[in-house]
């Protein structure tokens, strides 16, 4: 198993092909099918799409691939850290990738409400972990259990936040002063997180178009 800063094992080309940008529709979602093998999840976040579950009416559900018009981003030198921040940060301890699908099904828990993460994506994300493209971090309290976390993937520059969960105070926010910190350590320079939510926007995190997004992006999985 490959660590952070290792480099990931290649996976290939997609047996998928994502359009040019000039070509989706104005709509957060530009299609659905596919699969999820890692070439083709890799290739989704090199094109600056990710996949997430999408109902439709009177037929099974099936993936959507999204690209929000307005994209979620938290530059890393805009990172909000108030004092409870601060305190929390000493009481945790964070690690790196020990316990990775335990973080992803501590934010699948079942009665989260617009809950997405299935079985499905847990295995494929697990195996992007495995593969070196996925990290996790995880928050620990004094005792050693695991209280919080988040998971994402990374390509060079590019982190794509997937989701992130806690069962303390801070716990969420704590591993993510540690995601930031080792983005900074590690020049890169693009945290995605999808849309702007309330809880994200009080962290710093704002709204650009997507075509400046598309923008960042190919600079930061370029670096």
């Amino acid at each position: 198993m490959t660590s952070w800063n290792d480099p990931p094992v290649e996976v290939g080309l997609s047996a998928w092909n994502f359009p040019p940008s000039v070509e989706w529709p104005q709509y957060d979602i530009i299609g659905r099918g596919a699969d999820l093998e890692p070439a083709t999840l890799i290739q989704a976040y090199r094109s600056g799409v990710f996949p997430m579950s999408s109902d439709i009416p009177d037929r099974n559900p099936d993936m959507g691939w999204w690209s929000p018009m307005m994209r979620g981003v938290l530059p890393l030198d805009q990172l909000r850290i108030t004092r409870s921040m601060r305190n929390s940060a000493r009481k945790y301890s964070v690690r790196i990738d020990t316990c990775f699908e335990r973080v992803m099904r501590g934010c699948a828990v079942p009665n989260r409400e617009g809950g997405w993460i299935t079985n499905d994506i847990i295995d494929a994300y697990v195996t992007l972990h495995e593969l070196g493209w996925a990290h996790s971090f995880e928050t620990f309290d004094e005792n050693g259990v695991l209280v919080g976390g988040l998971y994402g993937v990374r390509v060079n520059g590019l982190f794509a936040g997937e989701s992130m969960f806690h069962l303390k105070r801070d716990a969420s926010k704590v591993a993510l002063m540690h995601l930031v910190k080792m983005m900074q350590n590690s020049t890169m320079s693009l945290l995605d997180v999808q849309w702007v939510t309330p809880h994200l926007l009080s962290l710093g995190a704002t709204e650009i178009p997507r075509d400046d997004y598309l923008h960042r992006l190919g600079e930061a999985i370029n670096l």
